[in-house]
């Protein structure tokens, strides 16, 4: 699924209690995440609930995997994944990832402390763009 297909999806259904629903439920579809990723080193500062984000890079490409011990987050790392998954370091720098969280309508129905968390889930992709 594309962040396109995300942002359809979301505009049919009703009100944010589906929308939470729907997040969750691509949490549940991601692969699992083996728990000897689940370290320090891979784990993402700024977040209420424990995140990990782990990269690869094949030729010229990012790709994440990520976790978390929470369900609604989980989902979120769905959607930042679908963001940006399989990209260039200079695909990571050129989104405009607030433009697609205000799509989403995930600016103004997130806690701030989730809010806090998907902002540094985005800076940690970034951060990786630039090392690798």
């Amino acid at each position: 699924m594309t962040i396109d297909d995300l942002i359809e999806n979301f505009e049919f259904l009703d009100g944010w209690e589906d929308k939470y629903r729907y997040i969750i439920e691509l949490g549940e579809k991601m692969p699992p995440f083996p728990d000897n990723l689940k370290t320090d080193e891979w784990k993402v500062r700024g977040c209420q609930s424990q995140v990990w984000l782990v990269p690869s890079k094949e030729g010229e490409k990012i790709s994440f995997r990520g976790d978390s011990d929470a369900m609604i987050v989980k989902g979120l790392i769905a959607i930042v994944l679908m963001i940006y998954n399989n990209k260039s370091p200079s695909e990571i720098k050129a989104v405009a990832v607030e433009d697609i969280f205000a799509k989403l309508g995930l600016e103004e129905h997130l806690s701030p402390s989730r809010r806090n968390g998907l902002i540094s889930m985005t800076e940690k992709i970034k951060q990786y763009a630039e090392i690798l």
